[in-house]
């Protein structure tokens, strides 16, 4: 079955509030409308990258069920470091103690992606993963980074696309992908399920 596809009239649907993905998807020029999911971001059973496209489809769900007849496009970004989801952090002893545990090591930046066609289906779900090396950090950085205030709301306690570039030392794969939206693997997948005849518009 094929559907329209995105155009200024027949918008991509974004389902996240986040700041940073509408960003992303101004500068590919990609016409879209941010309708906010609203729903808990519990990671729990399964792999950080199950996880991660678990809650992107379930951010497309909610959106496209009010909102039927559109693309969706459900996004869920983690930072894994070993074995352990570093959430956002809630005050200012979980900034320390994340940037401490990040500094000098590497770490994965995990984002599920879910696109939902028009008829309310998944016409795709995957994880991308990049992996960021912090540079060695000291105690005086990391009061000074907290002191700016970025850390909070930010899975694993930075922004890349912010202040907390200063952190990072090289990174190995996508780097919108750290800000919160693999845009080569997104623009990819609206080409390959029909919701784009040709990328860039």
């Amino acid at each position: 079955m094929s559907f329209k596809t995105i155009n200024p009239n027949f918008p991509l649907l974004l389902a996240s509030a986040s700041p940073r993905r509408k960003s992303l998807l101004e500068q590919i020029r990609i016409p879209f409308q941010v309708i906010v999911s609203e729903i808990q971001e519990n990671h729990s059973a399964g792999g950080p990258g199950a996880n991660a496209c678990f809650l992107a489809l379930q951010k497309a769900q909610k959106v496209a069920t009010l909102n039927p007849g559109y693309w969706t496009l459900g996004a869920d970004t983690i930072v894994v470091l070993g074995e352990n989801i570093l959430g956002k952090p809630q005050d200012p002893e979980a900034v320390r103690s994340m940037l401490r545990r990040l500094s000098g090591r590497e770490h994965e930046v995990i984002t599920g992606l879910a696109l939902l066609a028009p008829d309310g289906r998944t016409a795709h779900n995957e994880s991308v993963r990049t992996l960021v090396k912090f540079k060695t950090l000291r105690e005086a950085e990391i009061e000074a980074y907290l002191a700016t205030g970025e850390p909070f709301g930010k899975a694993g306690s930075y922004a890349i696309q912010g202040i907390g570039v200063f952190l990072v030392e090289s990174i190995t794969g996508s780097y919108t992908n750290v800000v919160g939206l693999p845009l080569c693997a997104l623009t990819r997948a609206l080409v390959n399920c029909g919701a784009l005849t040709i990328f860039p518009l």
